[in-house]
């Protein structure tokens, strides 16, 4: 390294004290000039008339803007390391819907069902209770997960740079696949009424399916109020037209299965045709 020798011994070059300044130097170089500056006051006074104030402005404003970044929780941390994409783990992590308040009471709500159903079922029955809740909690959460008047991280999610679309299919697939998880788990604690423990599955596809494809025409709060009050004046109706009190109501049979798996389907496509909506409607907006 070159250096000009001063009354207090070798001092750094004006060569490389420039080089330094403008990260041109380096090791073992860069550590040698280091442990110099930091014991020479006449190398210090020349490295400030080389250094451009703006350089170090906008060093101390990266400084800044580091210290004051929040630091990621436990669950962001996860998802990170299993590879989601920053931006991705923020938003899924801001998530009203995935939050450990919600998602306790989702579990409540369930162990409650399950102990009612255990208690007064029997094998030959039907879940019916279980059956008609279950499909309401992913859309409920689903319903959490979006919008101004629920969401509390809302102005920040939609000035991300993602589409609206986007930003709503992240957060929808991740509640809903939690809430079909845990919905998993309670059918697993009726095992006395075999397959017909999961007929909820394909009524809470058709019901988030249903809330989201209104999202755009009836706001994120009214479509899966709308959907939520009509599955249960239709589990109501239903009950009142079974013919015997161990038949299945309608929307659990074969038939009503099936009707479910085509709205499942048709909000799909009605969702896929809208998306565009998502970013220029009032209601989300």
């Amino acid at each position: 390294m070159t250096a000009d020798i001063g009354d207090g011994g070798w001092h750094v070059g004006a060569q490389e004290l420039r080089a330094y300044a403008g990260g041109g130097l380096v090791a073992p170089a860069v550590w040698s000039v280091d442990a110099h500056l930091a014991g020479c006051a006449v190398c210090r006074a020349a490295l400030a008339g080389v250094v451009d104030p703006e350089r170090v402005e906008a060093g101390w404003e990266r400084l800044d803007a580091e210290l004051d970044a929040p630091r990621a929780g436990w669950f962001e941390g996860l998802l990170v390391r299993a590879g989601v994409p920053d931006h991705t783990a923020r938003l899924l992590a801001a998530t009203p819907g995935l939050r450990g308040s919600w998602l306790g009471a989702v579990a409540g709500v369930l162990v409650m069902c399950v102990a009612v159903v255990t208690a007064a079922g029997s094998p030959g029955g039907s879940p019916t209770l279980f059956l008609a809740l279950a499909p309401l909690l992913p859309l409920l959460g689903v319903a959490l997960s979006y919008g101004p008047a629920l969401d509390p991280t809302y102005e920040i999610a939609v000035v991300a740079p993602l589409h609206g679309f986007r930003l709503l299919m992240i957060r929808t697939v991740a509640v809903l696949g939690v809430g079909v998880a845990l919905n998993g788990l309670a059918t697993l604690a009726l095992p006395g009424y075999g397959l017909s423990a999961l007929a909820w599955l394909l009524p809470a596809l058709a019901l988030t399916g249903a809330g989201l494809a209104l999202t755009p025409r009836l706001g994120p709060v009214v479509a899966p109020s709308v959907v939520g009050g009509g599955w249960v004046a239709l589990l109501l109706v239903a009950k009142a037209v079974r013919e015997s009190g161990g038949a299945p109501l309608a929307p659990f049979t074969a038939a009503g299965q099936g009707v479910c798996a085509v709205v499942a389907v048709a909000g799909a496509g009605v969702l896929f045709l809208l998306r565009d909506r998502f970013d220029r409607s009032a209601a989300v907006r």
